[in-house]
Formats: C-alpha cells, sequence, structure tokens
C-alpha cells in the first residue's frame, strides 16, 4: 500500500492539543483513544534550559537596563525568535487512513514509533508536549518543542534559536529553498518512511517538498552531522590536552628540583641543618625541631610528586582519547566522499533515466519498469524453497 506523508507547521495550541477544549472538528467519544506523550509546562522549561545561562549573562553586564529578568518573557515578547515551533506529522489522508478504520490504526503505531524516538534523534529541539490525535479524521501527531543552541558568543551562551538549533544538528541552509528547517523536514520524513516499510507501507512522495534533496542528499547531511559531532568532541579533546601540556611544562621542572631535594634531604638530615646553639643542645635540637620539620618537608615533596605522576597518566589517557577520536572522524570524513560520488553517479543515472523517458515516451518506460518489477517478483516466487511437509505426509 502506497500513502503520503503530510508534515505541516502547526499553531501551536497547547490547550487544543492536550483536550482542555473540543474544536468542531473532534469526535469526543475518540479522545480516550489519544495518546499523550509528555505536557510539561514551558515556563518550567525555559528555567530547565536557560536559567544558569542567564544568570551568567547577567553578571557580565554593567548597566542595569541590560540585565534580563525573564528570559521566557523576553523571547515571547521579542519578534527575533519564537518562544516554540510545532510540527504535525500524518501519514495518509482521511480518506485512505481514517481513524476509525484498520489502515487509521496502523497508521497510529506508526506515528507512536516515529514519535518515541523524536527526542533522541533531535537533541537540540527539546519537547515539552506531544499528542497523538485519533478523535479527528485522520490519526496525527502535534509536537511542540523549544530550539536551543549552546556554545553562544552573542546574548546567552545558552539560547533559543531554530536556525542554530537544526544546524547543530547537521542541517545548514542554502538557498531560500533550501532552509535549515526544510531540509530537517524531509530527514524526518525519511525516518517516518523507514518505519512505513517496516509495516508494508509504501511512501507516495509525490515531490512537493524539497524536489532538490535526494535520498542521498539526505544521507550525505547525516555524514555530516556525524562529523560535526565528532569535531566537536575532537576539539574538547585537543582543548584538554593543551590543557594538561601547559601544566606538565610548568610543573615538571619544579617536581623534578622537589624530588631532588627530597633525597637529599631523606638522605642525612644532620649534614643540612646547622648545630644546635650555645642555649640549646645539639641532641635536643636535632631530635625535636630537625628531624621532624625535614620529615614534613620530605612528605610534602613526595606528596607533590605522586600528584605529578597522576596528572601525567590522566594526559597519557586524554592523549590517547583523542587519538581515537581523531581516527573515527578521518574514517567518517572517508565515507563522506564516497556518498558524494555515489550522489554524483545516481544523479548522472538520474539524468540518463529523463533522457530516455524523453525520447521513448513516460508511458512506454513506465510500463517497462513495471513489467521488470513483476518478472523480479516472478522469480523471486519461483526461486522460494517449498515448506517441507510434516511426518506422516500431514
Amino acid at each position: 500500500m502506497k500513502r503520503t506523508i503530510s508534515a505541516m507547521v502547526g499553531h501551536g495550541s497547547v490547550n487544543h492539543n492536550s483536550r482542555k477544549f473540543h474544536a468542531k472538528n473532534t469526535d469526543p467519544e475518540r479522545s480516550h483513544l489519544n495518546v499523550t506523550y509528555c505536557q510539561e509546562n514551558i515556563k518550567a522549561v525555559y528555567h530547565e534550559l536557560f536559567d544558569e545561562a542567564l544568570e551568567r549573562y547577567n553578571a557580565k553586564q554593567t548597566r542595569a537596563d541590560r540585565r534580563i529578568e525573564n528570559y521566557y518573557e523576553k523571547i515571547r515578547s521579542g519578534k527575533q525568535e519564537k518562544p516554540f515551533h510545532e510540527i504535525i506529522l500524518q501519514v495518509g489522508n482521511k480518506d485512505d487512513m481514517s481513524a476509525d478504520s484498520n489502515e487509521g490504526r496502523l497508521a497510529a503505531v506508526v506515528l507512536d514509533e516515529y514519535m518515541k524516538a523524536f527526542q533522541e534523534r533531535n537533541p537540540n529541539l527539546r519537547v515539552f508536549s506531544a499528542h497523538l490525535h485519533m478523535d479527528e479524521a485522520t490519526p496525527h501527531l502535534h509536537i511542540d518543542f523549544v530550539p536551543f543552541t549552546t556554545g553562544s558568543k552573542r546574548g546567552l551562551d545558552t539560547r533559543v534559536s531554530l536556525k542554530q538549533a537544526l544546524a547543530a544538528q547537521g542541517f545548514k541552509g542554502g538557498t531560500r529553498g533550501d532552509t535549515e528547517w526544510s531540509q530537517w523536514v524531509r530527514s524526518e520524513k525519511e525516518q517516518l518512511s523507514n518505519l512505513m516499510e517496516r509495516h508494508g507501507i509504501e511512501w507516495e512522495d509525490k515531490g512537493t517538498h524539497d524536489k532538490h534533496l535526494s535520498v542521498l542528499d539526505y544521507k550525505k547531511g547525516q555524514r555530516a552531522k556525524e562529523i560535526a559531532a565528532l569535531e566537536t568532541v575532537k576539539a574538547e579533546k585537543e582543548s584538554q590536552v593543551e590543557s594538561q601540556e601547559r601544566r606538565l611544562k610548568e610543573l615538571a621542572p619544579a617536581v623534578k628540583d622537589m624530588e631532588r631535594l627530597a633525597a637529599d634531604f631523606s638522605t642525612d638530615p644532620e649534614e643540612i641543618l646547622p648545630e644546635a646553639g650555645t642555649l640549646e643542645s645539639a641532641k635536643s635540637y636535632r631530635e625535636k625541631k630537625a628531624k621532624p620539620l625535614l620529615a614534613k618537608i620530605v612528605k610534602v615533596l613526595r606528596s607533590l610528586f605522586r600528584k605529578y605522576i597522576d596528572l601525567k597518566g590522566k594526559f597519557d589517557r586524554l592523549q590517547g582519547d583523542y587519538d581515537r577520536v581523531r581516527e573515527g572522524n578521518a574514517r567518517l570524513s572517508d565515507r563522506l566522499m564516497e556518498v558524494k560520488m555515489e550522489n554524483k553517479k545516481l544523479r548522472q543515472i538520474s539524468a540518463d533515466y529523463t533522457r530516455v523517458k524523453r525520447v521513448f515516451g513516460p508511458e512506454q518506460v513506465q510500463a517497462a519498469v513495471e513489467a521488470d518489477k513483476q518478472r523480479e517478483q516472478a522469480e523471486k516466487g519461483r526461486k522460494r524453497p517449498r515448506r517441507s511437509l510434516d511426518r506422516g505426509g500431514r
């Protein structure tokens, strides 16, 4: 069976999604079939995501009028970013996937599986409200999320930004029709279509959304996201390694001197310390003052040396982690080049296919393709092994 996929921008009516009120297009008798995945207060989510960054930002401000008292209200009343975004996803339509039909119930199963992996797949889109509706004409998902980015050098270091949130997940905008949002929606449709295939539903892609983005383009985007994530890890490891190297270079000479002094002091303390004064016997001076003092010095020096050894061990482990990340990044870069070459070949094949349709006519080409598909299915049927009979000929 073939079905379309719809991905629409929602109005973000959280009260409607949670069914605090019913619109004319809902059937309250079927509302008990709806599924609520999460329903959090958006202000609480803002506190969770941005309070620490807001505190750091305000601490740097020397002028009171530049401080931000309530980040949610600032975004809500501003014009640059929306407080949250909503996407509505649907398989099929009311004619082929009616909510009260077996097909509609199958669509609900697919959408349920899709939703359960959404947050893990989109770490920069904090979902606070998500509902599967079965009390309207066609099963569909409402997903409301707050997009955020970290490490920002403008404003709060963790702040609301749809563009940067999607960029962090590997979707880099290009032309006007090839935005981060359009690339991301296409990617999510691909994820949904994979689940549909597992349930025997083929995606009827009518090409109404981002015709230019092929499956290989999407896969290339996925590889780019993986490489971007590894680059982040690599940068962190490099920074840690550089920091440890600097500390080791600073400590090494002093530690060597300390160890030498510890050895000198512990060999024969009496050669280092002066003799006792006239008012104190030598034995009393050495036993009560000199030797305990030197013992403490030796203890401190050896403690410093052990800390140096521990620090060097941590540095060696960080160096090993960095090398492994670098090797993994190199492998992914090689795979990205392979995908680019595959994409180039498939584009050529697509161009040749277009020329064939132009020469022979699309109807004849489509008929030939269908005939070849039927031939392949017939061959698979002939090759399929027959089931062995049970004992006794049954």
